[in-house]
């Protein structure tokens, strides 16, 4: 393994420079909103509820943003990661087309939230591909096309492999689907930005005040949090991959998976122009689940997947994303590595983000992978249906929530399983198929 050593493992690349404000926001006796979890979703459901005339206020367990809203790879787009035929299968059909229809506007009210808070995180409409591993993903990506554009106004092309060059310099794949209007963000900068409008609202957003019970009093609740009680007439948990066992119903619906990332030492710009001409957002259609991109400077790759579906030690991660990332690109094969760490995402067992409520509880949650604009897009949709606005209408509420049988625990066990399963066999059935075709 080759380190550059510019940080400790675990430290996100998106951290240097990046003066994190420490929040010191006291915590109020009484509410109209709590919102508990002061991510992407808790921050914009903390805003919609506050236009809605609510005193909101928002706890978070530990410092806000320090999960995955600040660790993911600024991925910035709204498609669904699923087939409408697989959504109509599992949904129904309406459900089906409300989702591919809800892409655009999911992507232009984050847009719009951005500019309406001048918020400076480095957006660009970079476009973002999805490499096909294999022929047959690239013809699934052809009937997705067909699909995206029947049930939607999304624009989305297709890449032949002869046009695959212009994209990027690999042999690893056989094409592409490209949704040219998905952009690249630096998602701290893009939290700090939420958190401050929070602030500007004078909304309280209270660091370690993780709730420890939540409890019915009348047609409200009572929250006991680290740092004392408040009352709620409504309450909106936006906690996602950082579910915590005091919310039961939700932790056996909604479970953690660690994704892990790097970033490689500073690049020359000519290398980099060579490996990404395309400069966008990029994942794969293998089960490894592998995205990277170049950094906002551009001087970086970085990097992230399924370096393991648990937590393993962040040096063993950054070895096995390395070695994809090198399969990919032979020339990166002796640059080192300045930054490793990970973050949870939240998934559902139907692959979906859900907003709905459970006995007065309101939530949006179970992103699975798809958060960065989905979060703060869901967490508005859940604040307005907590205030019975009809801003809150949404296809993701036709979404399934449901428990797994392999799910009957507070912790998702049955992810040993699961990895040992990709690990020792799909990830070598699809390096000899990959192998095979080519």
């Amino acid at each position: 393994m080759r380190w550059a050593g510019e940080a400790e493992a675990g430290f996100p690349y998106w951290w240097d420079g990046l003066l994190r404000e420490p929040s010191d926001a006291g915590l109020p006796a009484r509410c109209d909103v709590l919102v508990i979890g002061a991510g992407y979703t808790g921050l914009s459901a903390a805003l919609a509820a506050h236009e809605c005339g609510a005193r909101v206020a928002v706890v978070d367990a530990g410092e806000p943003g320090a999960g995955a809203s600040s660790r993911n790879g600024g991925m910035f787009g709204a498609h669904p990661r699923l087939s409408w035929e697989v959504l109509a299968q599992r949904f129904g059909a309406d459900v089906a087309d409300g989702v591919l229809a809800e892409a655009t506007p999911a992507l232009h009210f984050v847009k719009d939230l951005i500019r309406a808070e001048e918020i400076d995180c480095d957006l660009q409409q970079t476009g973002r591909i999805q490499l096909a591993w294999s022929e047959a993903h690239l013809d699934g990506q052809r009937r997705l096309a067909e699909r995206v554009r029947a049930k939607s106004d999304v624009d989305v092309r297709i890449v032949e492999h002869a046009d695959l060059a212009q994209e990027i310099a690999t042999q690893c794949y056989y094409g592409g689907i490209l949704f040219p209007e998905h952009c690249a963000i630096h998602p701290a900068k893009f939290h700090h930005g939420l958190l401050r409008a929070a602030q500007r609202r004078d909304i309280p957003v209270v660091a370690e005040a993780g709730v420890t019970q939540l409890e019915r009093e009348g047609t409200g609740f009572v929250a006991q949090t680290a740092k004392g009680c408040v009352r709620a007439d409504k309450v909106v948990l936006a906690t996602n991959g950082y579910t915590t066992p005091a919310f039961r119903w939700h932790l056996a619906r909604v479970f953690p998976l660690p994704s892990y990332m790097i970033a490689t030492e500073e690049l020359p710009a000519n290398l980099l122009g060579h490996l990404a001409p395309g400069r966008r957002m990029m994942v794969e259609t293998r089960a490894r689940h592998s995205y990277f991109r170049l950094s906002p400077d551009g001087r970086r790759v970085l990097f992230g997947g399924r370096a393991s579906m648990v937590h393993i030690d962040l040096q063993e991660a950054a070895r096995r994303l390395r070695a994809t990332m090198c399969e990919i690109w032979p020339d990166l094969e002796d640059v080192r590595v300045s930054h490793v760490w990970s973050g949870n995402t939240g998934f559902s067992f139907g692959q979906m983000p859900h907003v709905g409520e459970d006995r007065g509880l309101h939530h949006a949650m179970g992103f699975s992978g798809s958060g960065t604009v989905m979060a703060p897009y869901l967490g508005a949709k859940a604040a307005f249906r907590a205030m019975g606005d009809a801003r809150g209408e949404t296809a993701y509420a036709g979404t399934s929530f449901s428990r797994h049988f392999l799910h009957p625990f507070r912790k998702p066990h049955f992810l040993h399983a699961a990895d040992a399963w990709y690990r020792g066999w799909v990830d070598r059935w699809e390096a000899r198929v990959g192998r095979r075709v080519r």
